[in-house]
């Protein structure tokens, strides 16, 4: 009883660490539930399963056609060969549980994806102890188990976590590394860590590795604020926040900063080696980004030839599907024929209409050094997704949100604004509404409208 108490007593380790085990459990039980009978048998998109199943055979390609139950979907042709394009990182976690079943489509890969799904929301509970402990944050701990459990239920990040299919496995584990990629980047404490973990994400979304910068800004702090001759320096409080910027990058100590920097990007360079490689074999292309999307045998082949992966060309469909795509009521005569009220698109809806309490996110009570940080990190993978070929389609709400949300809730941890009545009302909103999405997305189809053409109602 007395060790019991011990390892509750606020303010140590072994009870936050007991907390985020809470979290995850709690997280696991509720997307099991949801997930329901798709935790025992393969989602039919299986790609990264199909993937570990061609290493555990020694080769790159399937060795033959997709799977039949696939439909043929994102799938990449290559000299005659059929390849998985996406970054390969979580097949390496699935690898031995493929070769234990022995074949693809005997393993479970949607209950091992709700597996891992609490993790995300776990460590971003650590990340924001970690914030409240070096006071960057005032949110109490029970403010960051909310803020924790608001994550996994109240953004897109539910109805992502329940599918298993390969997209959504892959934001599932992306989420998951990105929050311990913070963890171990806050005071620059564990660089080595941080990097390889970048690189992992790198491998698992290329978008999410653009949340470099973040160790970047607290490399240069640390810095700063311990340099190697003479006492720790305090934060600059004269000035605007931009002339304390600048006055911390200018001071900031190199003889610490450079061999923290180096730590940091020795494995970030030798996984982009790897992935370099890995690429060279399969694509005869040594680029580390070049996985293969560009050989998927889809409908929209013809854009990204002409267009590319990246391009301001996808600008404006993807902002108005980040923006403002709303749920729309079908024509009267449809009602009855579709058997729902309203449908929603098979781009999603708007991301403040999912997740309302990210525009608290505008109204900061005071900045901080980390706030700047963590949102001009945000902004890599949010621009570079913008300018990408696809919209996130097919999905419920914006599921691209995943790359950047940890640091969005780093942000509203630190503003300093109470979270008051009206951040709840909006949190229970997002609650309710990624509970629907969960529950029906890929389920209730009366629901959903896939005409690709069109962001809203079509004409």
């Amino acid at each position: 009883m007395i060790g019991c108490r011990t390892m509750l007593k606020p303010g140590t380790r072994s009870r936050r660490l007991l907390l985020g085990l809470g979290i995850y459990l709690a997280c696991t039980v509720v997307f099991a539930i949801v997930a329901g009978d798709r935790l025992w048998v393969h989602t039919d998109n299986n790609h990264f399963a199909f993937l570990a199943s061609s290493w555990l055979h020694g080769r790159q390609d399937l060795g033959g056609l997709p799977p039949v139950h696939s439909q043929g979907n994102d799938w990449a042709l290559f000299e005659g060969k059929w390849y998985v394009s996406f970054p390969p990182f979580p097949a390496v976690l699935m690898l031995p549980f493929v070769w234990l079943a022995g074949d693809p489509d005997n393993f479970r890969d949607a209950q091992f994806i709700v597996w891992l799904a609490g993790i995300g929301p776990a460590v971003l509970f650590l990340v924001l102890e970690k914030l409240r402990r070096t006071e960057r944050s005032e949110r109490s701990e029970i403010d960051n188990v909310r803020l924790a459990l608001l994550f996994a239920f109240g953004t897109v990040y539910f109805f992502t976590a329940v599918q298993g299919t390969v997209w959504y496995a892959a934001h599932v584990v992306g989420v998951g590394l990105a929050a311990l990629f913070v963890l171990t980047s806050l005071d620059a404490e564990k660089p080595v860590l941080a990097g390889l973990l970048l690189g992992l994400m790198f491998m698992t979304r290329v978008t999410t590795s653009l949340l470099a910068v973040f160790f970047l800004f607290e490399a240069i702090r640390i810095s700063y604020m311990h340099p190697t001759e003479g006492p720790a320096r305090a934060w600059p409080m004269e000035g605007s926040l931009l002339d304390r910027v600048e006055k911390v990058v200018k001071d900031a100590d190199r003889r610490v900063l450079v061999p923290m920097l180096a730590k940091f990007a020795v494995p970030v360079l030798f996984v982009i080696g790897i992935a370099s490689y890995y690429n060279w074999v399969r694509f005869h292309d040594p680029s580390p980004t070049a996985f293969g999307h560009e050989f998927l045998q889809v409908g929209w082949q013809r854009r990204i030839q002409r267009w590319g992966l990246f391009s301001t060309h996808y600008l404006s469909r993807n902002l108005s599907a980040m923006l403002t795509a709303l749920p729309w009521r079908p024509a009267p005569g449809e009602l009855h024929a579709f058997g729902a009220p309203f449908k929603v698109n098979g781009h999603g809806l708007a991301l403040w209409f999912t997740t309302p309490f990210y525009l608290w996110l505008f109204w900061p009570k005071k900045w901080h050094f980390i706030s700047v940080a963590a949102l001009v990190a945000a902004a890599g993978p949010l621009v570079a997704n913008l300018l990408y070929q696809n919209s996130g389609w097919v999905q419920f709400g914006y599921r691209f949100s995943n790359d950047y949300a940890v640091m969005l809730f780093v942000v509203l941890a630190v503003t300093g604004r109470q979270l008051g009545k009206w951040f709840w009302i909006a949190a229970a909103w997002a609650i309710a509404v990624n509970a629907f999405g969960a529950t029906t997305f890929e389920r209730n189809q009366a629901y959903y409208s896939y005409d690709s053409d069109h962001v809203s109602q079509p004409d």
